[in-house]
């Protein structure tokens, strides 16, 4: 399912029945066969702007968790690694983060650097540091203990080569399990801070902002805003699910992840 919602995302251009944000005379018609998911009150066919829309909130979301895995492994790497007054600092500020709920952080952090797509993936990244830093720590002081750590210090390897040769293939799988099930939390952020009207603009598609324009319109035109919805949860249902399987599959547990940004 996951991989059906990606590649019609990537196919938008082409499979796209109208202009996402082409106004015609059809304004609020239902569900049809003319337009599957009906039209808004500008006459922009819903369908396409699911599809287009979905481009944007899963390039913000992945590159959110991106920035959040580039940032938090190597800090999860060096501190616990090192173990000296720099670790305590690093980790230290790691529980600060984590002291906040994860929509807060990202909605103080997005209300900082104002509104944009741009802003809305740094916002979720910073978000989501504390979590990559804090698995990455764990299974690093797991990992130094081992004895073919200890024989690569005994025979004078450099630090760096130990971390990257010995240490770092050891916690991929971690990095893995709490990449995939960040996913969808990060679908739901970036589609939250969307809604409230952080990232993108009207006429701009993407998900978050559509369920926010077609709440005005529940009565009347209830397709408007329930099929961005629809796509929101199938995808985040999706995302999980496949978080689920690779924590199970690799031993690994990924309940820090989800208890992160849980609303």
């Amino acid at each position: 399912m996951l991989a059906f919602v990606v590649v019609l995302s990537v196919l938008a251009p082409l499979i796209s029945p109208y202009d996402p944000i082409g106004i015609t005379s059809d304004t609020l018609k239902g569900p049809s066969s003319a337009h599957w998911f009906g039209t808004d009150e500008f006459g922009r066919d819903v369908l396409s702007r699911v599809l287009w829309g979905s481009r944007l909130t899963l390039i913000t979301a992945v590159g959110g968790v991106a920035l959040a895995a580039a940032v938090g492994v190597p800090l999860g790497l060096i501190a616990g690694y090192a173990s000296n007054w720099s670790s305590g600092l690093v980790m230290r500020v790691m529980d600060v983060l984590l002291a906040f709920p994860g929509f807060l952080l990202a909605l103080v952090i997005v209300t900082v650097l104002g509104q944009g797509l741009v802003s809305v993936g740094i916002a979720i990244g910073v978000s989501f540091i504390p979590v990559f830093a804090r698995v990455v720590y764990g299974s690093t002081l797991a990992a130094k203990a081992s004895e073919y750590v200890v024989a690569a210090k005994v025979i004078g390897c450099r630090q760096s080569r130990i971390v990257s040769r010995h240490i770092l293939p050891n916690v991929v799988s971690g990095i893995v399990v709490i990449a995939t099930s960040a996913i969808g939390w990060a679908i739901l952020l970036a589609a939250a801070l969307n809604f409230l009207g952080f990232g993108v603009q009207l006429p701009t598609a993407e998900w978050g902002a559509d369920l926010s324009h077609g709440k005005d319109w529940l009565g009347p035109a209830w397709w408007i805003s329930t099929f961005p919805g629809i796509a929101i949860t199938i995808t985040i249902f999706a995302s999980n699910y496949l978080g689920d399987w690779v924590g199970s599959t690799v031993d690994t547990d990924s309940s820090l992840a989800d208890e992160r940004l849980l609303p």
